[in-house]
């Protein structure tokens, strides 16, 4: 292979078509290797496992949880580490013996595919993570369509591990993230069964956002209308970024009568909606913005920050916080120390308490107050007050600008968007999107703020719940005839698994930006347009005059 590596599962990929030295996210070639291998082991695990479920083996929570850690750790941004990786894939190898031997014990006979026969030798490592990198299937299409299912496993991945860290599982997601593991794994699938299987894994990433929207809400409660402070206090902190709010409750618990106060950071900021953590006096505000402005923004945190989930933009060398970062769950970066999840599911974090006890205060880097908390349920409670303004025209129409913000500088294009959009169209967004137009003064429409930010990334369930609803109230057929559009800004893998959801559930002529994904091919891209109108961004201008005027 003349590429030392190649990736292309991000909006940024070199060129928009690959990264083949060095990821644009600061991934190294040998990191991106070992991600390669770790997922060819779980293509055989989960391979050999979907036989076994079929065959009548109850579903195992190891064998589930395995695999979504393997898949998460490789989501971009998420695991820079190369010993945690290996250890991963050890573990994988472990699973997969004893799948094998139940399988055995069963006299199953195993599909014999390539990931399921392969004996897993360690001097074999460095050839076969070259052996399966994403360039192992040679149809260009289905490649992409492998790869496009792959990466919605991987958001999947994510949402379900928060979810199951919450006491929610659904052996029924479990099972489809095996059966679509097998579907990838298979090289004699067609266009045709894969199309199918892209579709079904929309279907599952419905599924998987209502079970964390139900573990979410019933461990903290259903999310308010909530001010934020973008400000700074004078009392030593520490910074919290990434999606895992079960951290985030540990660490305000242990953290309470401390002296410290607890700061969210990028996709953590809808930590503050929920009732049972904005009871925590402490929790004292929202510090910088999105994850891309992180090496500026942490240089002047000067406490602790701690890493839950990926968004990890590797520091430079002369930085001045990377010795004060932690990690958790599946992230990993070399040098960083890792908190570990104790076996009563719960996290210990006394060393970082001890190191925020000697930090200074935080400075301040901008001051005031942002609005959150529009999840469906506080929409729902505005139900009277949205359906009056449609009817009487004062709101002509949402425009759904959920997603990833990311560092190239035609995202700008977001924030020009949301200020040139007409004064009678309301924004509905979620995940770290919203940083491009959630500190603008765009006003309010009868009392309805122009910016409803429902929380994370994976709190687009909401806008689709919502959807819902209106079709309802107002009667018409389809979700399509709702004065809803989609323009959705796109970066890593839990934005492929939200689009994917939206495609499953019908909604059409959905545009996703800042550029089209390079991982599908242009006779999928063609597929997609024909069957659901997909397409890109244009002008600010143009798009407003098509998707709203």
């Amino acid at each position: 292979m003349e590429n030392q590596m190649f990736c292309f599962q991000c909006q940024e990929t070199a060129k928009g078509t690959g990264c083949t030295v060095r990821g644009v996210c600061g991934k190294k070639p040998e990191t991106s290797r070992w991600m390669d291998l770790l997922l060819s082991v779980t293509r055989g695990v989960g391979t050999i496992y979907h036989s076994l479920l079929e065959n009548g083996m109850a579903d195992d929570t190891t064998v589930d949880d395995f695999i979504v850690d393997a898949l998460f750790a490789t989501i971009t941004n998420a695991n820079f580490d190369d010993s945690a990786l290996l250890a991963k894939v050890d573990k994988g190898l472990a699973v997969k013996k004893q799948l094998l031997a139940a399988a055995a014990d069963r006299g199953l006979r195993l599909p014999d595919y390539h990931e399921v026969e392969w004996g897993g030798e360690k001097s074999d490592f460095t050839a076969e993570g070259d052996r399966e990198s994403v360039l192992r299937t040679a149809n260009e299409d289905i490649r992409s369509l492998k790869e496009t299912i792959v990466l919605g496993l991987k958001g999947m991945a994510a949402y379900y591990e928060h979810a199951a860290r919450l006491g929610q599982r659904d052996a029924s997601i479990a099972a489809f993230m095996a059966k679509a593991l097998t579907g990838i794994t298979n090289p004699d699938a067609t266009g045709d069964d894969l199309l199918q299987l892209l579709l079904a894994t929309g279907k599952y990433g419905v599924d998987v956002m209502a079970l964390l929207d139900k573990a979410n809400t019933g461990a903290y409660g259903k999310p308010e209308v909530t001010k934020v402070n973008i400000g700074v206090g004078k009392r030593p902190g520490i910074l919290i970024s990434g999606h895992d709010l079960h951290d985030i409750a540990d660490l305000l618990e242990q953290t309470e009568g401390t002296g410290i106060d607890v700061y969210t950071h990028g996709e953590m900021l809808p930590a503050h909606y929920y009732p049972e953590l904005k009871k925590y006096s402490h929790l004292v505000g929202n510090y910088g913005n999105a994850w891309w402005k992180q090496r500026e923004e942490f240089s002047h945190f000067n406490g602790p920050i701690i890493f839950t989930t990926n968004c990890i933009v590797p520091p430079t060398p002369n930085s001045n916080y990377a010795d004060r970062v932690f990690t958790a769950n599946s992230t990993g970066y070399p040098g960083w120390k890792h908190i570990a999840t104790r076996p009563d599911g719960h996290k210990d974090f006394s060393e970082v308490i001890e190191m925020a006890r000697h930090s200074a205060a935080p400075d301040e880097i901008e001051n005031g107050e942002i609005v959150g908390g529009f999840a469906h349920d506080q929409v729902f409670a505005l139900a009277d007050k949205v359906v009056e303004a449609v009817k009487s025209g004062a709101i002509r129409k949402f425009v759904v600008m959920s997603g990833c913000d990311g560092r190239m500088k035609s995202r700008q294009y977001y924030a020009d968007f949301a200020k040139a959009l007409p004064k009678d169209v309301v924004i509905l967004t979620s995940g770290c999107a919203k940083y491009k137009y959630n500190k603008l003064n765009l006003g309010d429409i009868n009392g309805i703020p122009r910016v409803l930010d429902a929380g994370q990334c994976n709190d687009s369930y909401s806008w689709v719940v919502v959807a819902l609803k209106l079709k309802e109230i107002f009667g018409v057929d389809s979700v399509n005839d709702l004065p809803i559009v989609f323009n959705i800004a796109w970066y890593e893998q839990k934005a492929v698994i939200v689009l994917l959801a939206l495609l499953s559930l019908g909604i059409k002529n959905i545009h996703i930006g800042p550029t089209l994904p390079a991982f599908v091919s242009p006779n999928v891209l063609k597929t997609l347009q024909e069957s659901f109108g997909l397409g890109g961004i244009t002008t600010v201008d143009e798009d407003i005059k098509n998707l709203v005027e």
